[in-house]
């Protein structure tokens, strides 16, 4: 769970070709770069990189892509703030700089011999799903494989196509939710935690990710809880305003921790405590 090694200057940029652009939602993309080494790009499920458009500046975005692909390097993220935007309006041919990888990642190893449970709400299941597929690519190391996900309509269904093709497998159990049903949406209407208690998994043997909002994440765990599952065993991701990716600007401090640093990726019974503070 240690940060793994970046290049020789953490703080210099690489270029990487951007060799797709795909449009996920209305305010959501995704981009697959193209690496600038023979050797490809290394990384584990729940690191992230800080990409810097020339000329407009740089923001930390999770990998979202196969963690056994060393081929390309996939970023989903919304377009949300001045370099998002700049960086949603690049096309196929265009560079960005990269640093990274940065952080600490899922614990999917540990998590052989037991059930593994992933929780996502809306754009959080981008940060989970290189764990998921490193699950699928190692299926019969685990348990069951539950996905429990939730979306604000049926509009805002992240990787749709790809989560039907999960849901057709037979090896692994998928949810999905929706805040407010439109269209003829006829699966399962509430929040995400109303999934927990229908997760056919053991909750003594299990291990859970969970990505999202910081109050779902918060009532997910109280979910995960309630049905059983040691806090030990419950993992999070935490979003905060990310400068150098490395432990040294401090923009990311939270409580006694660096994100950027000591996470993203955090053990829940180590930062419970923090979910209740508010603005920290």
């Amino acid at each position: 769970m240690t940060m793994t090694a970046s290049p020789k200057d953490p703080m210099l940029p690489r270029q990487f070709r951007i060799d797709k652009v795909r449009r996920e939602l209305s305010d959501t993309f995704t981009m697959e770069l193209t690496p600038d080494a023979k050797a490809g790009f290394v990384f584990k499920p729940g690191q992230f990189n800080m990409l810097y458009v020339f000329g407009v500046g740089e923001v930390p975005i999770s990998i979202s892509g196969d963690p056994g692909d060393r081929t390309k390097v996939v970023h989903t993220t919304r377009a949300v703030g001045a370099v998002t935007r700049a960086m949603d309006a690049l096309k196929s041919g265009d560079t960005v700089g990269v640093r990274g990888p940065f952080g600490t990642a899922w614990p999917v190893e540990a998590a052989y011999g037991q059930d593994i449970v992933f929780v996502a709400g809306g754009v959080g299941l981008a940060p989970l799903r290189p764990a998921i597929y490193h699950a699928m690519a190692n299926r019969e190391r685990f348990g069951k494989v539950v996905v429990l996900y939730g979306a604000r309509t049926p509009e805002d269904i992240l990787f749709r196509a790809e989560v039907e093709k999960w849901r057709g497998r037979f090896d692994m159990d998928v949810l999905v939710t929706v805040d407010r049903a439109t269209g003829k949406w006829g699966g399962n209407v509430g929040v995400v935690t109303n999934l927990v208690g229908r997760g056919g998994f053991d909750p003594l043997h299990t291990t859970a990710f969970v990505c999202g909002p910081e109050v779902m994440m918060r009532f997910v765990a109280a979910a995960l809880e309630k049905k059983g599952v040691d806090r030990s065993s419950i993992w999070v991701s935490m979003e905060r305003n990310m400068k150098c990716g490395c432990g040294l600007c401090g923009h990311c401090q939270w409580g006694p921790h660096f994100v950027c640093k000591d996470g993203p990726v955090f053990r829940y019974d180590r930062v419970a405590d923090m979910f209740q503070v508010r603005e920290l």
